[in-house]
């Protein structure tokens, strides 16, 4: 068992590998209290004030406390971020990267501007961890990119991988959990899906094109399989989600 899990880690590709071993470290970290999520969380002012520049990144790797809900967002990291890096980016891992970054810039960005908005400011406020946002952003781009295969929720009804991110976030409503953290990961993923997959093939223009600096830290993987354009490498065609 031990071995077969050791297996399956080291055969995950490095960016998913690196932000699953983040996160896990993290969060077992803050519930032994080695680490205080007082010290992680997003703050604005300190960052500015304070030089506490570190909140802008340890905000994305702390999910709260470890309990079921820990258990089905490190589900949905390993499997989702693994396909779109596997498939969707395979040799591409600067590009993988770089859409990493560029949503949690957004998420980043929204949270601050709306704090400055009268009558939602106070719900902003309250969100001080992206990283449940950023896992569902990266469901978001999958889905997106996979939108025909056959998913089946708890064995329950059965659907269209189009219709994930609704799926999920209409059981975080039922549940009771908060719908602003799954809503600001469907809007950037959804602003990095227009500019990356619908504007370039409107105008052939590229808007996300990744910078040399971030491709100069990763080394250009060769990619022996071609695949027709416009086709997505997907998934097994049926899947049986647990709740989110």
């Amino acid at each position: 068992m031990a071995q077969a899990v050791e297996e399956w880690y080291k055969q995950m590709p490095i960016i998913t590998r690196s932000y699953l071993t983040a996160a896990i470290v993290t969060t077992i970290g803050c519930s032994l209290d080695i680490i205080s999520p007082y010290d992680l969380y997003l703050n604005p002012m300190l960052v500015v004030k304070h030089y506490q520049v570190w909140r802008v990144i340890t905000n994305f790797l702390y999910f709260r406390k470890m309990d079921l809900d820990f258990l089905f967002h490190m589900f949905f990291l390993a499997r989702y971020c693994k396909l779109l890096e596997e498939n969707s980016y395979r040799g591409r891992t600067a590009d993988f990267f770089y859409m990493l970054l560029f949503g949690a810039s957004v998420l980043t960005g929204i949270v601050l501007l709306g704090g400055m908005i009268p009558y939602f400011s106070e719900s902003f406020a309250k969100i001080i961890f992206l990283s449940n946002s950023l896992t569902f952003m990266m469901v978001y781009v999958w889905s997106k990119q996979n939108p025909f295969i056959h998913m089946s929720f708890l064995g329950l009804f059965t659907f269209t991988a189009a219709y994930l991110p609704w799926v999920l976030l209409g059981f975080s409503v039922l549940v009771g959990a908060s719908a602003w953290v799954d809503l600001l990961g469907m809007i950037a993923g959804h602003a990095y899906y227009f500019l990356e997959d619908v504007y370039p093939r409107m105008t052939g223009r590229r808007p996300l094109r990744t910078p040399r600096l971030i491709k100069s830290l990763f080394a250009e993987e060769n990619v022996v399989a071609a695949r027709p354009a416009n086709v997505r490498f997907a998934a097994p065609p049926v899947e049986d989600l647990p709740p989110h």
